[in-house]
């Protein structure tokens, strides 16, 4: 444990250091150029590391994907788009796309309006009161999402029957007198898929309640007095004032989970390694490259990951500057 701070430690050391020293010789050559040319260059020079950090890391391992998604298992010859074919036509992978783009409609949805509700009850609570409730809630933001698989995994244990149930769930089903269930292995209208979703969004609704609770709170007092003068209800103030006013931000969380949940991978590796119709792209991906050492497929399962992933950033990226154009 030592080692590894150390490690850690001496990597933060090196990085800081590595970094001030690059940009202190960019800054040292920018000042060896004429004054005009250094006033000019000088940004440049400050956000060259970037672009070079951009280039080698994403840029260049993303062509290389693409060229790889048309190779065969071990990258060496040309098969056209082979992998492709034989991804959609699998039955399994079909499957996969499916959790997938269950995954991406329901959590996004499920943690705007949890987190939404979240804040506006803790809202209306007492000062020194919402600060707790809004500790409490968030607080799984700060574990990693493999921990909180850990913890629900626990949650959802199963033993056999007559034994003591040291999961949550199996020791109620139990004290009411039913049978253990083995919730992860229950595919039955996607049941565990929708038990591994609550990892996430037990994870992601703190973050929503703290964007969405800024927003509330940033509603014009103005607009709802206006609207109780008017003889509105409390329900139609929410629907109908309050929620217009924040859309920018419901729209911003949901953008952000979404993109989250269409990586998503360490929840569904550390709970069911994806057997039990619960596989999903990222786990699909590290189990062709990693187990079955197909370069080629896993190459061709992250750029339809890429492909549908860019749309969203772009949306986001446009909607950040509408944003930013009204503010």
């Amino acid at each position: 444990m030592t080692i590894k701070m150390l490690n850690a430690l001496l990597t933060v050391v090196y990085g800081v250091g590595a970094a001030l020293i690059v940009y202190w010789v960019l800054n040292k050559v920018a000042e060896l150029l004429p004054k005009k040319a250094e006033e000019r260059l000088k940004p440049y020079f400050y956000i060259l590391p970037a672009y070079l950090a951009i280039t080698v890391y994403l840029l260049y391992p993303a062509i290389q994907t693409v060229i790889n998604s048309f190779q065969d298992r071990a990258s060496e010859e040309w098969v056209g788009v082979q992998n492709y074919t034989d991804l959609l036509s699998s039955p399994a992978f079909r499957d996969t796309l499916f959790n997938t783009l269950l995954w991406m409609l329901v959590v996004p949805a499920a943690t705007v309006v949890i987190g939404l509700a979240v804040a506006t009850l803790a809202d209306r609570l007492k000062p020194s009161t919402e600060k707790l409730a809004k500790t409490i809630v968030f607080l799984p933001m700060a574990i990693a999402l493999v921990g909180a698989a850990v913890i629900w995994d626990l949650i959802y244990a199963v033993r056999p029957a007559g034994q003591p149930q040291v999961g949550l769930q199996n020791a109620i089903v139990t004290a009411l007198g039913f049978d253990p269930i083995n919730w992860l292995q229950n595919s039955t209208l996607h049941l565990n898929s929708f038990l591994l979703m609550l990892v996430l969004l037990w994870a992601q609704v703190g973050f929503a309640m703290v964007l969405l609770s800024a927003a509330v709170k940033g509603v014009p007092v103005d607009t709802l007095e206006a609207a109780r003068i008017d003889g509105a209800n409390e329900r139609k103030i929410f629907f109908q004032v309050v929620v217009p006013q924040i859309k920018g931000t419901i729209i911003t969380v949901f953008i952000t989970v979404l993109i989250s949940v269409m990586k998503i991978f360490d929840v569904v590796f550390v709970m069911t390694r994806g057997n039990f119709n619960t596989d999903v792209l990222g786990n699909r991906f590290f189990t062709e490259l990693n187990v079955n050492f197909n370069n080629g497929t896993a190459a061709a399962v992250v750029v339809m990951l890429m492909v549908a992933v860019i749309p969203v950033m772009f949306y986001q990226v446009k909607h950040f500057k509408a944003e930013e154009a009204n503010a």
